[in-house]
C-alpha cells in the first residue's frame, strides 16, 4: 500500500529530473512512498532522459501530457495516476527541498484526524521582489476570500485522498494552489504551515516568472479566477 504520493510537473526541467530523484532517493527510508513525476509537455529531453534513469528508481513513476496545458493540469494528471493515502505536490526546479515532503507526511501522519488536515509550506530567504510580490498577493486573497491565505504558493503541499476526490473544476494553471488552499480552509481543515528554505534554481529558467511583466499578468488572472472560485464556492 502507497501511503504518499507526491507530484512533480516537469516542464523542460530535463537538467533538474536527476538532482530531483538523487534527492528523493537520499531522504526516503520507507517503501510506501511514490513520487510521480509529470512529463507535462516537455519539448526538451525530459522524455528520453525520464525512459532512460527512471528503472533506477524504483519509488518513482511517470505520466506524460502530450501538450502542456498549465502548471495545474499537469498536477491533476498526476494526481489521477497516484495511488497514495495522502497525495500532494512540489516542484521541480529544485528551488524546494525533496526533505520537506517527508516532514510533511510526518506532520500529517502525526495528526489526530489526518482526513481534515492540510500540511503546506512557508516559503523562507526569498528574494526581496519576490518576497513583495507574495506578500501584497497574500493580502489581497485574504481580505477578498476573508480568510488567512498567506503564501498561497508555497511548496509542498500534502493532503488526504479524500480532500482531493472532493475537487470539482479546478483550474490548469498556477491558481490551483490558491483553489486547494481555499478550499481546505472553507471545509474549515486544520492547516499546519512549516517553514521551507527556498533556494535558488539548479538549472535552466522559470517558464513563467521572467520579470514585472510576468507577474503582472499572473496578478491579473488570479484576480480574475477569485472572483469565479468565490462564486463558484460560495454560491
Amino acid at each position: 500500500m502507497i501511503k504518499l504520493s507526491v507530484v512533480i510537473p516537469c516542464y523542460n526541467e530535463a537538467k533538474n529530473i536527476p538532482l530531483i530523484l538523487e534527492q528523493f532517493k537520499a531522504v526516503i527510508t520507507r517503501n510506501d512512498i511514490e513520487v510521480v513525476l509529470v512529463d507535462n509537455g516537455s519539448r526538451d529531453q525530459t522524455p528520453q532522459l525520464l525512459a532512460k534513469i527512471l528503472p533506477h528508481y524504483p519509488f518513482a513513476k511517470t505520466v506524460t501530457v502530450d501538450v502542456n496545458q498549465g502548471y495545474g493540469f499537469g498536477i491533476l494528471t498526476g494526481l489521477r495516476a497516484a495511488q497514495g493515502t495522502y497525495l500532494g505536490w512540489t516542484h521541480a526546479d529544485m528551488q524546494t527541498d525533496p526533505a520537506d515532503v517527508i516532514k510533511a507526511l510526518n506532520i500529517i501522519e502525526k495528526a489526530g484526524n489526518p482526513a481534515n488536515i492540510y500540511v503546506k509550506g512557508n516559503r523562507k530567504l526569498r528574494r526581496l521582489f519576490d518576497q513583495f510580490f507574495t506578500t501584497g498577493m497574500s493580502f489581497f486573497e485574504t481580505i477578498y476570500f476573508k480568510k488567512v491565505l498567506w503564501d498561497v504558493n508555497g511548496q509542498p503541499n500534502i493532503f488526504h485522498r479524500s480532500f482531493y476526490e472532493q475537487w470539482q473544476n479546478p483550474p490548469h494553471d498556477f491558481a490551483l494552489d490558491l483553489y486547494a488552499l481555499y478550499l481546505a480552509k472553507k471545509r474549515n481543515f486544520h492547516v499546519l504551515r512549516f517553514s521551507v528554505f527556498f533556494a535558488q534554481r539548479a538549472h535552466g529558467t522559470s517558464s513563467w516568472n521572467t520579470g514585472f511583466a510576468a507577474k503582472w499578468k499572473l496578478i491579473k488572472r488570479t484576480m480574475s479566477f477569485s472572483k469565479q472560485l468565490k462564486h463558484q464556492l460560495d454560491v
